[in-house]
């Protein structure tokens, strides 16, 4: 099993590594080609990519936090995810097709 952490935000990586997260492979950008089944996925993936990871039998857990909008589209460090209560969060997604 190897567990991917998605992300290119320089306080996300700190966030995990100082909350003590184990991570095999950090990557700016996922191909989903490279995910095994009872592999995990950690990040803020759109819902395609989790779909897809989640249909390869892989884990999809989510990177969630309170938000505020004025926040939105900036840079957070590692205080400010925990701050808004950053946590990995477990989701099955799957696609559902529409006839």
């Amino acid at each position: 099993m190897t567990t991917f952490f998605i992300t290119r935000h320089p306080g996300a990586r700190v966030w995990a590594e100082q909350e003590g997260i184990r991570v095999d492979r950090l990557l700016d950008h996922l191909d989903p080609v490279e995910i095994q089944a009872n592999d995990a996925v950690l990040g803020t993936l759109p819902v395609h990519l989790a779909a897809e990871v989640c249909a390869r039998g892989a884990r999809y857990l989510h990177l969630t936090l309170a938000l505020p909008p004025e926040c939105r589209g900036k840079e957070l460090s590692a205080e400010d995810l925990r701050r808004f209560g950053a946590s990995l969060r477990e989701f099955e997604v799957r696609a559902v097709d529409s006839a």
